[in-house]
């Protein structure tokens, strides 16, 4: 595998491919064209030097992802709306007379805002809440913490796999599955074309899921370390070594998704195992949507001939 700096994530009924500051969304409309817009996004650690130090750019490259996976899914949701010429809700109404066309921006940080707090409250809290019910029957500290984490991440898949009952998840999911295989088709030198595609895996060492399950055994560890005996001290702890545990988290992604050694690897499979939850094998329309938006924003040719000459030729 040769790295190729090219990354994605799933919208609905399309998917997103990111490289450099440029992106790409390709969105297989109803009437089954294939839409594709083309913009840049300058990140947070490419404007401020200090956010882009080791085990600070974690947490803005994650803020980043969010930013830009929130712009993108408004834009691939917008070719599935009802009809517009319904009438506006009161709450729309209100809305756009407040804010005018500054309306989607708010809609999308309120979005954001309240998906982080739920995330915390849900993956970093419960978990904690639900472990303090054993607390008088088991008194080793370490044990607690152990077994904290085991619950968050036992609350991760079943969240998952809930989810995943819905349609629109599932074929989420399949697109899910068509970046990362057009991914590992180019980093292991074979041509972009859907039977390459069709035939790469649809695991990759630097999803997002990886990272999710990385963040929650660095937790594990670092909860081990650090003990307190009020319940609320515990609970402001977990919020504050967030960005502390997603920082060494995504140091850990990143070196995994750059590296082909053995150790590595072995870091990297658990969260491989763990994409088998959110990445489905997709279908040859998926994949072509997925095709459309590397080469918008990708000259894997060019790349091929550089990294691997004998399979350009």
């Amino acid at each position: 595998m040769k790295y190729s700096g090219i990354g994605g994530q799933a919208v609905i009924e399309g998917i997103m491919m990111k490289n450099g500051d440029r992106y790409a969304t390709a969105v297989r409309k109803p009437d089954g064209d294939i839409e594709v817009q083309t913009d840049s996004y300058v990140s947070m650690t490419e404007k401020v030097k200090l956010f882009a130090l080791p085990f600070v750019r974690g947490v803005f490259s994650f803020a980043d992802s969010m930013i830009l996976g929130m712009k993108t899914l408004t834009f691939s949701a917008s070719f599935f709306e009802d009809d517009e010429d319904s009438e506006p809700s009161k709450l729309e109404k209100f809305l756009d007379r407040v804010f005018g066309e500054k309306v989607e921006a708010f809609l999308m940080t309120v979005v954001m805002i309240f998906s982080v707090i739920m995330a915390i409250a849900i993956f970093m809290i419960l978990p904690l809440l639900i472990a303090g019910v054993f607390k008088n029957f088991i008194q080793s500290e370490t044990v607690m913490a152990f077994l904290e984490g085991v619950i968050r991440i036992l609350i991760f898949i079943a969240y998952i796999k809930l989810i995943s009952r819905m349609e629109d998840i599932r074929r989420t999911f399949m697109y899910h599955g068509a970046e990362h295989k057009c991914i590992n088709c180019i980093e292991h030198g074979l041509p972009l074309n859907v039977e390459n595609v069709r035939k790469s895996s649809k695991e990759h060492k630097r999803c997002g899921t990886s990272f999710l399950l990385i963040v929650m055994v660095i937790s594990i560890l670092f909860f081990m370390v650090i003990r307190v005996d009020d319940v609320w001290l515990r609970i402001l702890s977990r919020v504050i070594l967030i960005p502390v545990i997603a920082g060494v988290s995504y140091e850990i992604l990143r070196l995994a998704g750059r590296s082909n050694s053995k150790i590595m690897d072995m870091v990297s499979r658990p969260g491989m195992w763990m994409q088998g939850l959110t990445t489905t094998e997709p279908d040859d329309d998926m994949i072509e949507v997925a095709i459309a938006a590397v080469e918008a924003v990708f000259d894997w040719k060019g790349y091929l001939a550089e990294n691997f000459p004998e399979a350009a030729a």
